[in-house]
């Protein structure tokens, strides 16, 4: 008795670690159904859209930053009400494997940001501005700007896209101060840069690969 006993216990154990992992599973035709939905904003290859208002690239962020954003999104600690519909209805699991497969995505940049700020734009990123207290940029965003888990990656990120997010960081981050996350930490630094070293740090990640 005490063996059929044990012996049952363990098939049920089996049985409902199956059907747990089976709930938790993404088929591989909803994930490209998704990434489709996600791509008509973001592009075909998750590469960003230019557009009134710029989406921005995907490809290559890293997945830790994702799932923050998304979770920013889904809690209201960012504002954005498309992203608020996309992201509050996400499964962990199809959440997890979006920001995967979004990982895994490298294409070329969109580029299109003035050359000739690129060269300021690197001294700031590798060198921060010691007069500004502003740290160098790839002390977080590492020194080729793809990031680091929290950190995001900058590289190819649209240039207009970034100028508009670091020049309008309080309207969009931190509509919750009882509950920050890790981008806090940019709220002073966006607010220290002027408007010129901004374009000029945007310009000089958006080409890089």
């Amino acid at each position: 008795m005490g063996l059929q006993f044990v012996s049952r216990a363990a098939i049920l154990a089996v049985l409902f670690t199956t059907a747990g992992r089976a709930q938790d599973a993404v088929s591989r035709h909803d994930l490209q159904a998704k990434m489709d939905y996600c791509k008509t904003c973001h592009g075909s290859s998750g590469q960003g859209f230019r557009a009134y208002y710029s989406i921005p690239r995907l490809a290559g962020q890293q997945p830790e930053y994702l799932t923050n954003q998304l979770q920013a999104f889904s809690e209201r600690r960012r504002t954005n009400n498309i992203m608020f519909n996309v992201a509050h209805v996400l499964t962990p699991a199809m959440q997890k494997a979006l920001v995967t497969d979004f990982h895994e995505l490298n294409p070329k940049p969109l580029g299109g940001a003035p050359k000739d700020l690129v060269t300021a734009g690197k001294k700031i990123y590798e060198e921060g501005i010691p007069s500004a207290d502003i740290p160098p940029c790839a002390s977080c965003h590492g020194p080729d700007a793809k990031g680091n888990e929290q950190f995001p990656r900058l590289a190819g990120q649209l240039h207009d896209y970034i100028f508009n997010k670091l020049t309008n960081w309080s309207k969009e981050r931190g509509q919750k101060p009882g509950e920050p996350d890790v981008s806090a930490i940019m709220e002073p630094i966006a607010h220290g840069l002027t408007e010129p070293q901004v374009k000029a740090v945007a310009a000089y990640v958006s080409y890089l690969e």
